[in-house]
């Protein structure tokens, strides 16, 4: 016993300078929280006695130090040395600051310019951003140059007038779009391409044959939905700068601002000025209309929680548009001692709102309310008519989307409201015109059958009653099948109904000295759809092939013919007595012959007839063929890019002028021309510049203008286009963007 108390005694020193260390690894934020760091090193200096932290960072070491310096080590973290000598006994925080910046390291893989949609049963794809830098895109009439499906043209040779085409039929049977909702109706069906400019959208959706009874009843030959760019994704600045040889320039502002993740705002600015007379053919007239536009978007988003989600804006937009003869004098009279003038004054403002709520309990079920607002004022002339128009349109949907038992059976039901207000004069040697106030009520149900991964079956129908033409019904079918791994087949079968306004769609007609006639019984305008394609992935040499080919028909039960056959100096509008159709095949295959290389091409044939003039026979501005080539490479990390595209364009009917002096007669059918376009884009790393080319060949309609030297003089027509007007374009831009 007396030999354990003289061991335990002398060990006593010992134990009276052994300390137990014990503290805590973290890291303090810019925020003053402290993270713990997990399997941090601590050990004494000079020794191999130590530890590590753990999951909370901390660490205990029982050992005696010989130097009292505690050494703290961690990857990508400062090394510490604290002296402990002084240490009380307490838990010591240790705390550690990144020391080590890693490089950048850049994944980066070049964005698809057009994507088709694989799982959609109505035959669609998606036009990107990187697809819509591939030109210069000024606005939304630009934004199909690259796109083997919808063809853009000059619809006079006067006014800028644009002239979209899909199925071979014109834009009034495209149900026109800004995020699902149904926009630039009656009014600005002429100009309201020109309205949207190309730096504003995010992408494009374009989708053939009749949509879905989701978004109304007026698609007959498709869709395009236009997704401008959102509040909660909008960059802190975004700036383009465009100026071409034509005296065009013009400017474009994004601007973001994140309150929150819950709130966002963007304000969207566009300025347009050209106001040059340019006369390179020497006619006197105007090759391409001086136009400034003042244009402004302020748009919302709003998510108060995970259930609710708003998103609404305002918009406004000022344009004067002025074609005609050189030298026109404003200080005189308008009348035949003064030159021929066409000037259009529009002021279109807008308002929306999108208001989704999803159920607590399941995240599939789900109500949104849509609406639209839109006040369209013009006040214009062409030559000795005025031509004066007013509208207001309101749009309403309100749509619940939910399931039957399981996923496999899905379905959307909804009511929808339409107030068309439109009143529009043409004032010459009498008063024409339209003065309708059209209520639409409609009611619809749509059922979605998805029995595999590979089967989707999609029915419509829905039931609409107008105040002007009564009530209808719209049927629509799509069904996709998957029948192979890489192979997709799908058909869509459908009816669609559209109120004609016959001045206002026609409107570049005016750019002639041609008698408007319309018939006092204009009925509303019915159609059938049906549409069959196939697409194909396949691999062949390494590389990967899409191909797709499709065929529509589109047959039509009534139709407002725009006759300008029967008279040279006319134009008849009456109603369809006999046949309407229109018959579209197309084939498009994209691949990458060689790497960062993308390759489109793309054959398109149109059989489009109808009996005008009591006569079966093709109604005239519409290619026989068109043919696509789209090259488009970029280097390593996209630093360069190279787009080039030849757009081939097949012959077309023109109407008869042989009732015109020898000197104003034109050809009966077009040549067929080719136009080229490239373009060169240059990126570093918050912006870019881009330089490119249009009508590369220089390819252009001679005498463009019927009469050009009498205006005032019964033969006068400048309507009469079908080919390109303006020479060979060069253009120069800037993209500024500080994300």
């Amino acid at each position: 016993m007396k030999r354990i108390l003289i061991l335990f005694l002398s060990l006593l020193p010992l134990f009276s300078i052994a300390r137990n260390f014990e503290g805590r690894i973290v890291e303090k934020l810019s925020n003053e929280e402290k993270v713990p760091l997990p399997g941090a090193s601590v050990f004494w200096k000079n020794t191999t006695q130590g530890t590590s932290s753990d999951a909370d960072g901390r660490f205990s070491l029982n050992e005696s130090p010989k130097s009292g310096i505690l050494i703290v080590q961690f990857v990508g973290y400062e090394t510490r040395e604290i002296e402990v000598k002084n240490f009380k006994g307490k838990e010591l925080i240790i705390e550690l600051s990144p020391n080590i910046e890693l490089d950048e390291v850049v994944v980066s893989k070049r964005k698809a310019g057009t994507i088709l949609d694989r799982e959609n049963p109505i035959q669609s794809q998606s036009i990107t951003g990187a697809e819509l830098c591939k030109a210069a895109c000024c606005n939304l009439a630009e934004s199909f140059e690259t796109n083997a499906s919808v063809d853009v043209s000059y619809a006079d040779a006067a006014t800028g007038a644009k002239s979209i085409k899909l199925l071979g039929l014109t834009g009034k049977y495209i149900e026109m779009m800004t995020e699902k909702n149904p926009n630039f109706k009656g009014l600005a069906s002429v100009y309201g391409m020109v309205y949207v400019p190309g730096p504003w959208m995010e992408s494009i959706q374009v989708s053939k044959g009749v949509g879905s009874v989701v978004n109304g009843f007026e698609s007959i030959t498709g869709q395009i939905n236009i997704e401008y760019q959102k509040p909660q994704n909008a960059p802190k600045l975004y700036l383009n700068a465009y100026g071409n040889s034509m005296g065009m320039s013009e400017g474009n502002m994004i601007t973001g601002l994140k309150f929150s993740d819950k709130l966002s705002t963007s304000i969207l600015a566009h300025g347009q000025d050209n106001m040059r007379e340019i006369d390179h053919n020497h006619d006197n007239f105007l090759d391409d209309p001086m136009v400034r536009q003042y244009n402004f978007v302020n748009r919302w988003y709003w998510k108060p929680n995970k259930y609710w989600i708003t998103q609404f804006g305002v918009k406004f937009i000022d344009e004067q548009r002025i074609g005609g003869q050189k030298g026109y004098d404003e200080t005189k009279i308008n009348d035949i001692n003064n030159a021929y003038r066409i000037n259009i004054d529009t002021r279109r403002y807008e308002a929306f709102a999108k208001i989704g709520y999803i159920f607590p309990k399941n995240d599939d079920r789900s109500v949104a309310l849509i609406t639209n607002f839109s006040s369209h004022e013009q006040k214009s002339f062409y030559g000795l008519r005025n031509y004066d128009a007013n509208q207001k349109y309101l749009y309403a949907n309100l749509l619940f989307q939910s399931y039957i038992g399981n996923l496999t059976h899905k379905y959307t039901a909804g009511l929808s409201f339409i107030y068309n207000d439109f009143d529009d004069k043409l004032y010459g040697d009498k008063v024409i015109g339209t003065d309708r106030h059209e209520k639409i009520a409609g009611a619809y149900a749509e059922y979605t059958w998805l029995p595999s991964d590979e089967i989707t079956l999609q029915a419509g129908l829905r039931y609409d009653y107008n105040s002007v033409y009564g009530g209808f019904m719209t049927p629509r079918l799509h069904f996709r099948y998957q029948f192979a791994e890489k192979s997709t087949l799908r058909i869509a079968a459908g009816s669609g109904r559209r109120t004609a306004n016959a001045i206002a769609e026609n409107s570049f007609l005016l750019a002639s000295n041609r008698a408007f006639n319309l018939a006092s019984d204009l009925k509303q305008e019915s159609a059938w759809n049906y549409g069959l394609s196939l697409t194909q992935y396949f691999s062949l040499w390494g590389q990967d092939f899409t191909a797709s080919a499709d065929f529509y028909r589109t047959e039509f039960n009534n139709q407002v013919i725009v006759d300008v056959d029967q008279n040279a100096h006319q134009v008849n509008f009456y109603n369809l007595e006999g046949q309407s159709y229109a018959n579209n095949f197309q084939f498009e295959l994209k691949f990458e012959p060689l790497n960062r290389l993308d390759m489109t091409t793309a054959i398109r044939f149109s059989d489009v007839k109808a009996d005008i003039n009591n006569e079966l026979q093709k109604v005239p501005y519409v290619n026989r063929y068109k043919g696509l080539v789209n090259l488009s490479y970029s280097t390593n990390m996209n630093i360069w890019q190279f787009d080039f595209t030849a757009q081939f364009n097949g012959d077309m009917r023109i109407p008869s002028t042989a009732s015109n002096p020898v000197e104003y007669q034109r050809r009966e059918e077009s040549p067929a021309y080719t136009m080229l376009n490239a373009q060169i884009t240059r990126r570093f790393r918050i912006w870019e510049v881009y330089a490119g080319v249009e009508n590369l060949g220089n390819y252009t309609q001679k005498h463009p203008v019927i009469a050009a030297d009498q205006p005032f003089g019964e033969n006068f027509d400048a309507s009469m286009v079908w080919g390109p007007i303006q020479e060979r374009k060069f253009y120069l831009g800037l993209r500024l963007t500080i994300e």
